[in-house]
Parts: structure tokens; sequence; C-alpha cells
């Protein structure tokens, strides 16, 4: 019996390093990109760290208890939507490059062109938003964008390097259309052992600012968050940006629990004509990693954003809320509160330079 016992252990054990060990899971930051990582203030305890205090779990919930509800406990109806979602399959490559555009991919996926320059934030266009093809699926009409539909980039934008942010087939498969990749520190390592080179990376964090094609400046800036492809957490950094061009600013939030960091980023600079901010996949066992819909509307305050466009929502059931309550949370309190929030579908044009867009509830039908 305790060959058997010692077999299985010795089995799972393989099994696990070589999963772990499979490119999906990217690479481990080694050498000068961990010396970096060392010398980083944001760095302590072996680990990256928040500006404030942030537990996983808000108080008076256990892991035990969030992990069953989950996988095993009760789901709403609603936690997938009951028809394809509605969507519209713009041709990206056909874009005129002196447009300035917003158009939403699904989840935190969205293709950006402002100014002559094209970017591409935290693309997840495989139809799985994990590692494996059997977890986290994609809802139907969510998935309409695919790798080959991304024109040649000037910039591929990573947040962080969580598998909904960051997606092995779709990164590696634009390799060759991407001019260079932004990316907080660490995260190059997982593009290096994709293909990418080291001269292609820029790989920073907040703090810093680099400059970019046609007078184009990009500002790392913190987030609440955190991160890890393997069993060890945060070991690369999470960030959002700040982008700022001849005609427009804009910020690009990535995931983040609500913190004094939008406040600050605010300050020092907004305001902002756009904020793409976070909003879904959320619970209030997570709020201090996740905002809360009514967090998301005081981050777009705290940060003096002229115009609101929601995301990570309606591409992947991550939370346990019904698959559309993000997008009726946002825009009921953005009406009470008098914000512009702007909710295209998945694959419409949003028009940078006009002030007036109207989208319709497509959530709702």
């Amino acid at each position: 019996m305790m060959y058997w016992i010692l077999a299985v252990v010795i089995l799972l054990t393989a099994t696990y390093f070589i999963v772990i060990n499979g490119a999906a899971f990217g690479a481990v930051p080694k050498g000068k990109r961990l010396d970096r990582i060392r010398q980083s203030k944001l760095y302590r305890n072996k680990q990256f760290q928040n500006i404030s205090h942030t537990p996983s779990l808000a108080e008076g919930y256990k892991m035990w208890k969030v992990t069953y509800d989950f996988f095993l406990g009760k789901k709403h109806p609603l936690l997938k939507p009951l028809k394809k979602i509605p969507s519209i399959h713009t041709d990206l490559k056909s874009l005129d490059k002196n447009t300035d555009v917003f158009i939403w991919l699904g989840h935190s996926s969205y293709y950006l062109q402002t100014d002559g320059v094209s970017f591409l934030i935290d693309p997840v266009l495989s139809l799985y938003g994990s590692p494996f093809k059997y977890f986290n699926k994609a809802f139907k009409g969510s998935d309409i964008f695919k790798p080959e539909d991304i024109p040649n980039l000037d910039y591929l934008v990573i947040t962080h390097d969580h598998f909904d942010h960051l997606d092995y087939p779709t990164v590696k498969s634009i390799k060759s259309r991407t001019g260079m990749a932004i990316v907080p520190l660490g995260v190059g390592a997982h593009l290096e052992r994709w293909g990418y080179t080291e001269k292609q990376l820029i790989e920073e964090e907040w703090g810093t600012e680099v400059e970019l094609k046609n007078n184009i400046k990009l500002t790392f800036t913190p987030a609440r968050h955190f991160s890890g492809r393997r069993l060890k957490q945060n070991d690369t950094l999470w960030t959002s940006y700040v982008l700022e061009t001849p005609t427009k600013k804009i910020f690009l939030g990535g995931d983040s629990g609500y913190d004094s960091h939008f406040k600050m980023i605010g300050e020092k600079y907004g305001p902002f004509d756009y904020a793409i901010l976070e909003n879904g996949q959320y619970g209030e066992a997570w709020r201090y990693i996740h905002t809360l819909p009514e967090d998301t509307i005081q981050a777009a305050i705290d940060i003096d954003a002229r115009h609101i466009i929601p995301v990570h929502a309606a591409k992947f059931a991550l939370a346990l809320h019904p698959w559309n309550e993000p997008l009726q949370k946002i825009t009921s309190l953005g009406k009470e509160k008098r914000l512009d929030i702007l909710t295209p579908k998945i694959g419409e044009v949003l028009d940078l330079n006009f002030d007036n867009q109207m989208f319709t509830a497509w959530w709702e039908g």
C-alpha cells in the first residue's frame, strides 16, 4: 500500500512540474531582470508590494468558503448570457491609421489608435481565458476577434501577467506584427520565453516615463492588485498607465482595487479625456483587488476623467455576479453622478475625437 501511495505522489508531482513548465505559464525572472526586481523600492520580502496593505480577501471571508462557492455553490441563472452577445466585427486592418479610435475586444482587451500610433492592450483572443482548454470559456458573441485580426502594431501593452490579461497563444501569434511590447517589471520574462527579444521590450516600474512615437509619453502608474502565473505570487509587477499624446490624455486602468492611488494619479497627471477602468469580475470578498461598480465611479471622479469606458466584463465568468450586472450598475451610478459612461459593443468603433457619442444598452436585450 505504501508503494502505491508513493507512486501516486511521484506521479502527481511529476505531472505538476510538467504542466507548470509548459510554455503558457511563461518564465520566472532570472539574471539581470531579477537583479532589477530586487533593487526596486516596490519589492520587499521577496515580492512586489501594493502601496497599502492588501489582503487577498476582505475581512470576514474565508478562502475555503469563497473557493467552495465559486466552484460548487449555487450559481445565478444569469451568470452567463442565455443567448449570443451582440457584437460587431470591425476590420481592424482596414482602419485609417490617422483616425483616433477605441475598439473593445471583450473583457480587458482593446485596440487603441491615436495620433497615428496603434496600441493593443491586454489581448486575450483565445477561446479560453486560461492556460487550459476546458476552463473559463468565452461567451458566445464575445469571441469574434482572433489573433489574425490584429494589424501591424506599434505597441503591445500589458498591465499584468494574469491569464485573462496576458494570453500566450495571442501574444505569441502577433509577435511578428508587434513593434514594441510595454510591460511591468518582471513580465518581460514571459515574453522573452515566447520569442520576443530584449530590444522589443519596454519593461519598467511605477513612476517611469517613456517617450514613444509621435511625441507620445507613457507613464507607469500604481494599481492595487497582485500577479503570478504559478504558485509563487507577486514576483512580477502590475501597473496602470497614463498615456499623454499631443491631442489627448488617456488613463489605462488595468485591474485594481480602490485606494488612494487614484487620487494621487488624478492630482499629478489629470484631468483625463478618457479613463478605461475595470468594472466586472468583482465580489465583496475581493474588493481590495477588484473595484466594485461604486468604487469604479469614485476612481473616475478621483482621476478627474471626462469620459469613462468600463471594461473587464461580458466575456468570461470569473466572479459570481450576473454577466450583465457590471454594465447595469455602472451606467445607473454614472447617471446619478452625471458622468459620461461610454458602453460600446464588442467591436463597435468609439471615435475618440467625437464628444457626444451614444451607445445602446445592448446588455439588456
